[in-house]
C-alpha cells in the first residue's frame, strides 16, 4: 500500500488544541519524531493528510482511488504495522471500543478488531504523560544500525554509555549525561554546553542548543533548532522555540516560535495538591484530567516576558504575548496581548503578522503566502474560541 492518509478526527483535533491550531494531529511531536515520522519509518509509503479545511493548503490530501486510511492520533509500533499491513480491500481495523485504527479503500469488506495495546493521543498533556516511553522506543528504532560519534572525555556519563548517542556534527562537551533513567539522544549538529547535565530519556533533536548550565530531566525532548537554558523537567518543545535562560519548566508542551523569557517560572503542582483542571476548547470550560502534575500549553508564536510566572496548567493560544507582573489567568485566548495587572487586549492580525515574520527570518525562514493565510484563518477563528 502506498498511498497513505494520516486522517484527523475532528473531536480529538479540537481536543488538542491550541497545539493543533497550526498543524494536523500526526504533526505533533513527541518522543524523538513526530506521529507523521513514526508512521513514516515503519509503514513506508506515500503520505498525506485529512486535516481541518485551513490546514489542508498547507497539509494537503492526495486523492488516489487505491489508499489506506489511518487514525492520525495512534502511535505506531510493529505489532500495529503488521495488522495493518495483512488489511484486505475494503477492510477495516478498530479497537475493542469501535474507534477505527485503519480503513483500506474498495467495497466494504470485514472489520477486524485489534487487541494489542494502543497509544492514543488525544489531550495535550499525553505528549508528556507518553514521553518516557517513546523516547526509549524511538531511541532503538533510530539508532538501530547506526554508529553514535564518540563522547568527547570532557564529559562525564552515569550509567550505560551505550545509552548515549551523538549524531554526525553535534558538539557534546562538558556535560554530564545520566542514562540511569533512560536514552540520551542528541540530534545531527545540536551543541549542548559545558556544565549540563541531562538525566535521560532526553532527546535533543538536530541543530538544538543547550545552554552553559541548564539542567534537563527526564522524559524531555527539546524540537530541533530549540534553544533551551534553566531548569526543564518532562516537556515537549516543538521546533524553533525558545526557553534560553534560568527559570523552570515542568510538565509542559510548548509549540513552535514561541519564546519564554529570562526567568520564566511555571507551576506544574498545585501547594494543596489537588487534581488539576486544564482548559478544554470543545466545551469551553476548565475539565478534571486526573492529573497532579500539568505545566504550561502553549500555541504556536506565544512569548512571555522577563520573569513572567504562569499558575499550574495555564493553557495559552496561538500569538499571545504575556508581560508584567501578577499569574495571568489559566486560560489566554489566542491572539492576545497584556498582563495580569493592565489586562488583555487583542492582538491585530498586521502586528502579529510582522511579529512573526519578523522572528522567523531571524532563523532564514520567510513567512511565505500559504504560512499568512494559515495563520489569517486561525486569527478569524479567535471568536469561536475565547
Amino acid at each position: 500500500m502506498n498511498n497513505i492518509i494520516l486522517a484527523d478526527d475532528p473531536r480529538i483535533h479540537t481536543q488538542l488544541l491550541p497545539l493543533t491550531f497550526t498543524r494536523p494531529v500526526s504533526e505533533l511531536l513527541i518522543g524523538l519524531d513526530t506521529i507523521a515520522e513514526k508512521w513514516q519509518s515503519l509503514l513506508p509509503g506515500s503520505y498525506s493528510y485529512r486535516t481541518t479545511s485551513y490546514l489542508s493548503e498547507k497539509y494537503p490530501e492526495k486523492e488516489t482511488d487505491d489508499y489506506l486510511t489511518i487514525a492520525s492520533h495512534i502511535i505506531p509500533d510493529e505489532a500495529l504495522v503488521q495488522a495493518i499491513t495483512s488489511l484486505s480491500s475494503g477492510d477495516s481495523l478498530q479497537t475493542p471500543d469501535g474507534t477505527t485504527i485503519a480503513l483500506r479503500s474498495g467495497h466494504p469488506g470485514k472489520t477486524l478488531q485489534y487487541d494489542g495495546p494502543i497509544t492514543a493521543i488525544e489531550r495535550p498533556y499525553h505528549l508528556f504523560q507518553n514521553n518516557d516511553r517513546l523516547i526509549s522506543a524511538d531511541f532503538r528504532r533510530i539508532t538501530a544500525h547506526r554508529q553514535s560519534q564518540p563522547v568527547s572525555h570532557t564529559c562525564t556519563i552515569i550509567g550505560d554509555p551505550s545509552m548515549v548517542f551523538i549524531s554526525p556534527g553535534a558538539t557534546v562537551e562538558g556535560a554530564f549525561l545520566n542514562t540511569s533513567g533512560g536514552p540520551i539522544y542528541i540530534g545531527e549538529d545540536a551543541t549542548v554546553m559545558e556544565g549540563s547535565c541531562l538525566r535521560g530519556p532526553i532527546g535533543i533533536l538536530p541543530h538544538a542548543t543547550v545552554n552553559i548550565g541548564t539542567r534537563i530531566y527526564g522524559a524531555t525532548t527539546i524540537g530541533a533548532h530549540c534553544k533551551v537554558g534553566g531548569e526543564i523537567n518532562n516537556i515537549v518543545m516543538h521546533p524553533y522555540s525558545n526557553k534560553a535562560h534560568d527559570g523552570f519548566l515542568g510538565n509542559a508542551v510548548i509549540g513552535s516560535w514561541c519564546n519564554i523569557g529570562a526567568g520564566c517560572v511555571a507551576s506544574n503542582l498545585k501547594n494543596d495538591y489537588t487534581e488539576i483542571k486544564l482548559w478544554d476548547y470543545a466545551t469551553r470550560r476548565f475539565l478534571r484530567t486526573g492529573l497532579q502534575f500539568c505545566g504550561l500549553i502553549m500555541g504556536d508564536h506565544s512569548k512571555a516576558g522577563i520573569n513572567t510566572m504562569f499558575n499550574t496548567a495555564t493553557v495559552t493560544g496561538v500569538g499571545v504575548n504575556i508581560h508584567g507582573t501578577g499569574f495571568p489567568r489559566n486560560f489566554v485566548a489566542s491572539f492576545s496581548e497584556g498582563s495580569a495587572t493592565a489586562g488583555f487586549t487583542e492582538v491585530h492580525l498586521s502586528k502579529f503578522l510582522s511579529i512573526a515574520e519578523r522572528m522567523m527570518s531571524r532563523r532564514d525562514l520567510p513567512l511565505d503566502d500559504t504560512e499568512r493565510r494559515l495563520l489569517t484563518a486561525i486569527h478569524t477563528l479567535t471568536e469561536t474560541y475565547r
